[in-house]
């Protein structure tokens, strides 16, 4: 019945009352502590900030370079692509379906360890050359996305 709904129990909280009173836990100061940058509206610091002392950030070497440009491709082996079917397409997103790949990343690189046994269609962005070679040897056509 409409007039029985109840939300379950301790799944609603009362909003705590600050300030309000000595007897509400929370009166006076509303637990704020007394006086200082940090009991006043808007006061407290920013994130790192050590009260002047150089941060610990700042303080800290940097090192290394950080190549923002670089492109990461997913990689795959030619052995692990028998799995399919002759005749099959072989993409990308079809990898990442089947679980052999997990992310897409970039592209898709094909490397040459192993042998192909199945006459397939394999899209990728780059190909090694061992790779290139044991496509051809097997009957399969790779092709190139730029």
């Amino acid at each position: 019945m409409l007039n029985n709904l109840k939300p379950t129990e301790g799944s609603r909280k009362n909003k705590i009352r600050r300030c309000r009173g000595l007897g509400s836990g929370l009166g006076k100061n509303g637990g704020s502590g007394s006086k200082g940058q940090n009991s006043r509206s808007g006061g407290g610091v920013r994130l790192g900030f050590e009260g002047g002392q150089l941060p610990l950030f700042r303080a800290l070497p940097k090192r290394g370079f950080k190549n923002f440009g670089r492109v990461e491709y997913a990689v795959i082996n030619v052995e692990d692509l028998n799995r399919f079917n002759d005749g099959d397409e072989v993409t990308l997103t079809n990898l990442v379906e089947c679980g052999l790949i997990k992310k897409e990343l970039d592209g898709l690189k094909v490397l040459g360890n192993g042998t192909l046994t199945k006459k397939i269609t394999i899209t990728a962005n780059k190909f090694s050359k061992t790779a290139l070679e044991a496509i051809e040897k097997a009957g399969a056509k790779a092709v190139v996305i730029e």
